[in-house]
């Protein structure tokens, strides 16, 4: 039995932390596009062994807004981000090679990273 379009959903809706600086690049059609690594803890009864585990994601704004937003973040922000799931593909120098990330929508930060105590020139 077919299955109208309706009835499948890409929808990716996740809260972490910055773990590296925003990276934006060009790439060779010309396209720019900010990304971000986001870590997300997992919950306590998934954890292993009693240590903590983390996902890292790779998350990417493709559109003028949302690569604004994720180019003013810096390591240890907290954040939100919105999108769907995607595979690219492109040719490298060992063939075809892919990667997982989210295709940011929305994104923003829901708390600032501490600040870093400013460093006494007396010293």
């Amino acid at each position: 039995m077919a299955t109208a379009d309706e009835d499948f959903v890409n929808e990716v809706r996740l809260s972490g932390r910055v773990t590296g600086a925003p990276e934006e690049r060009v790439l060779p059609s010309g396209d720019r596009l900010m990304s971000v690594r986001v870590v997300v803890p997992r919950p306590a009864q998934r954890r292993r062994g009693g240590r903590a585990t983390v996902d890292a994601i790779e998350c990417v704004a493709w559109t003028s807004r949302p690569r604004a937003v994720l180019g003013a973040m810096r390591i240890g922000d907290v954040v939100s981000v919105e999108g769907a799931l995607r595979r690219r593909f492109w040719r490298g120098q060992h063939g075809l090679a892919s990667k997982m990330e989210v295709d940011v929508s929305r994104a923003k930060r829901l708390r600032r990273a501490p600040s870093e105590p400013a460093e006494d020139d007396d010293a």
